[in-house]
């Protein structure tokens, strides 16, 4: 294996585009992962797509009916053409690559999909997944009638970037129900991580959802093979640190960041640090104010305590006062099984909710549920039922 030289911007796009261009043209086994896909849903799938196939999960699994859908890296198509199915004709995907021979091969088989299926909810569309605002086929159109003679041609083209992100970006702010992607994040340079991370949240809508299928490395990588461009192009030199995209996620706001699925079998080792494939999944929703609604809720356990993603302690058996924006997405997937919800007596308007006090005990007195004067008195069940106590 040939270590290169440190690589910049044009070294790893030229490498990633010339080997995914030649795998479009014919399957190559190194760059995916076996995956079990429900087969009913790969039967209307073309099978040029099926052949040319590059993944290390099924992110498509947490897709849902009538979602407007994002795949980041779409290649071939697959992944959108399974969430084609999954959304119905309600919903809607989208298909973001910068690869000029896969979005080819992913347009062609659109049409045919879509016969199969009786309706056409996909396109795609040719950007970076780091920069989800700049169509790179309108900015193409743009140059045609605007070519570059001279170095003051590129303050126009910088200007003309701008624009079309600000006026007509590919893809406007919380836009989409679901942002998924299958092994493509370790292919987006170590310095554009962290804006990939935030512009998979500027996109999706309030209560939006990641799942994103990667290969994530158990240590750090060593800047050698970092600089290594075939390990890069396949999708292990660019690999996230374990911890570095959990903590890339919350830095950004997303939260209910957990594990979905975690692959024993390594996808590759080398040099000792161990590449696997993980599926991880996360919401938004965490923006907005603090408001007193009233409410409380009681972590079941079985822990003796856990924090959430705002730094609540919730202790089990114990109703924690918390805002309503907090009460909304503890009472909600992906925590719900684990809560129990306290709705007060006595509803508090929305418009008359006042500033939640942070710096309150954090217990909430079943008096504050009930209301100070509740006196109410009860006779206990004359018999037993499956529905009451004995």
């Amino acid at each position: 294996m040939t270590t290169t030289a440190p690589t910049g911007p044009t070294d790893v796009e030229s490498a990633v585009r010339d080997r995914y261009g030649a795998a479009a043209r014919e399957r190559e086994a190194a760059l995916c992962c076996p995956v079990e896909y429900d087969r009913s849903l790969l039967e209307a799938i073309p099978k040029e797509v099926l052949e040319r196939d590059y993944g290390c999960g099924d992110p498509s699994r947490h897709v849902r009916s009538g979602d407007t859908v994002l795949d980041l890296g779409s290649g071939g198509g697959k992944i959108c053409f399974i969430a084609s199915q999954l959304v119905g004709p309600e919903g809607r995907v989208i298909g973001i690559d910068m690869n000029d021979e896969m979005l080819g091969l992913a347009r062609s088989a659109a049409p045919k999909l879509a016969n199969a299926i009786g309706y056409t909810n996909v396109e795609f569309r040719r950007g970076r997944i780091q920069d989800l605002a700049l169509d790179l086929d309108r900015l193409d159109q743009w140059l045609a009638s605007n070519p570059l003679k001279s170095a003051d041609g590129i303050e126009r083209l910088e200007r003309e970037m701008t624009r079309l992100r600000l006026e007509a970006p590919m893809i406007p702010d919380e836009s989409v129900d679901i942002v998924v992607s299958n092994c493509v994040l370790n292919l987006v340079r170590p310095e554009d991580k962290q804006k990939l991370i935030q512009e998979i949240f500027r996109v999706l809508k309030r209560g939006g959802r990641i799942a994103i299928s990667d290969i994530l490395s158990d240590e750090p990588i060593p800047a050698a093979r970092q600089a290594d461009l075939e390990l890069w192009s396949g999708c292990i030199s660019g690999a996230f640190e374990e911890r570095e995209l959990f903590e890339a996620l919350e830095k950004t706001g997303f939260y209910g960041i957990a594990i979905d699925q975690w692959t024993e079998e390594p996808f590759a080792v080398v040099d000792g640090i161990v590449f696997r494939s993980v599926t991880v999944t996360a919401r938004k929703g965490k923006e907005g104010p603090c408001l007193e609604a009233g409410e409380a809720v009681i972590y079941r356990g079985p822990w003796k305590q856990v924090e959430d993603d705002d730094g609540h302690v919730l202790r089990r058996g114990e109703r924690t006062a918390v805002c309503a924006k907090t009460f909304e997405i503890l009472t909600a997937d992906p925590y719900m099984d684990d809560i129990i919800r306290i709705d007060p007596q006595d509803v508090i308007p929305e418009d008359e909710r006042q500033t939640f006090d942070g710096s309150r005990p954090t217990r909430r007195d079943p008096r504050e549920s009930k209301g100070r004067d509740f006196k109410q008195t009860a006779p206990t069940n004359d018999g037993c039922s499956p529905e009451s106590c004995c």
